[in-house]
């Protein structure tokens, strides 16, 4: 049987289905996925597959500092030469950094770890998820004597960093490199060598065919905006408070929800208060993903109006449940969403474009929604089948003949 292993920084995690989708899909083609992830095992998870995923994970930190020591001077002892490279490559990616030397030298022991790991059960591959330390470790497994990696790119921890993540060493080492969307594959190939652009392809995302919604979608009558993510300044929810507190005014039936946590939450809260929306806007705290299924069967329009992104789940998980979306000209987004066909797209930070795109969504027929939300499962089947990404994987990892997407 053809055994891979997946290296996630937190994993399982509510913001982490699609690696689980992924892993999944790939194991129905046959292959054996091994799981490490540096942390997550004292997460508080809520969602049966999650923790189910969590009892198939190992954990590099969870034995301690120790532990993680112990197994990088068992490396070194026993591969002096390869150990050197890797430590060379470790400092090389501390300078100018995200992060100081400390934390480089720690993905170096934990790097160690993984490879005892990964020849302990014979895996030929390991691909990491997020180009930051995931992707880091990889490198450092390989060049300590470990097996062929790859890497996925997501968008926004990756592309901020860009400059000081040292993406030409880790795709130089690598077998080759994923990016979630063009714009993002784009980003990446600014900071590399042209010699290593045939290296990066474009694999999204993706969802399970179940997900696609069968039948009609049976929008509410009354209006009611979606928005699902993590209470953050770059999720822009500051600013779809303003437009939709104009477009209560004008439609007191509409109603939003912000379905997620974070650090932004007491502000929001206070921010929904102070604009008299406490009965027409609700927070619903972090949700599952059967909860995430049950909001948007009761959402006539999910709102995304992010400042900056990746290419976010949750707007594929919309179009394939036949809902129509409202979203911002940013990353990898306006790939998906196409501006009067499957919803609308405004540019990010505006206000006034953002509450027109809202006001039009009230004043559009139930016939006009149900087929622009009928065109984007379409658009959102095409792109993001789950099984059709994994298969573009498994072929990069397997060596099936493939061209850069």
């Amino acid at each position: 049987m053809r055994r891979i292993a997946y290296l996630i920084n937190l994993y399982p995690a509510v913001s982490h289905t699609f690696i689980r989708r992924e892993i999944h899909a790939l194991e129905r083609r046959g292959i054996q996925i091994d799981r490490i992830a540096l942390s997550g095992w004292d997460s508080d998870l809520v969602d049966e597959d999650d923790l189910a995923e969590r009892a198939k994970t190992r954990y590099t930190q969870r034995d301690g500092i120790l532990a993680i020591c112990r197994d990088a001077f068992r490396v070194a002892s026993k591969r002096p030469g390869p150990f050197l490279k890797a430590l060379r490559i470790a400092l090389s990616m501390s300078r100018k950094s995200v992060r100081p030397l400390p934390y480089h030298l720690i993905y170096l022991a934990q790097a160690c770890r993984v490879l005892r790991w990964v020849e302990e059960t014979g895996a030929t591959h390991i691909h990491a998820h997020f180009g930051t330390n995931p992707a880091e470790i990889a490198c450092l497994v390989r060049c300590l004597g470990g097996p062929e990696y790859s890497f996925t790119n997501h968008g926004r921890n990756e592309l901020d960093g860009a400059p000081r993540l040292h993406f030409p060493t880790k795709v130089k080492h690598a077998k080759f490199s994923v990016a979630v969307s063009h714009y993002c594959r784009s980003q990446i190939l600014r900071e590399l060598s042209q010699h290593d652009w045939n290296k990066l392809h474009v694999v999204h995302c993706g969802l399970d065919a179940d997900y696609f919604l069968d039948g009609p979608a049976d929008l509410p009558d009354a209006p009611r905006f979606l928005c699902v993510g993590r209470m953050s300044p770059e999720k822009g929810h500051a600013l779809l408070l303003e437009a939709f507190q104009a477009v209560h005014a004008k439609f007191p039936e509409a109603r939003l929800v912000l379905a997620g946590d974070g650090e932004l939450r007491a502000g929001i809260q206070n921010d929904i208060m102070q604009r008299g929306l406490g009965r027409v806007v609700e927070i619903t705290g972090w949700i599952d993903a059967d909860r995430v299924q049950t909001e948007l069967a009761r959402a006539t329009v999910l709102v995304q109006p992010s400042l900056i992104e990746g290419l976010p789940v949750v707007i594929m998980e919309a179009m394939a449940r036949k809902r129509p979306v409202i979203a911002t000209y940013v990353s990898g987004i306006p790939e998906l969403v196409k501006d009067t066909e499957t919803g609308w797209l405004v540019p990010a930070g505006d206000v006034a474009a953002l509450t027109e795109a809202l006001t039009t969504a009230v004043t559009t027929d139930k016939a006009t929604l149900t087929a622009m939300g009928e065109a984007g499962q379409v658009r959102a089947r095409e792109r993001h089948l789950i099984d059709t990404e994994a298969e573009k994987i498994a072929d990069l990892i397997f060596d099936a003949a493939s061209e850069p997407s």
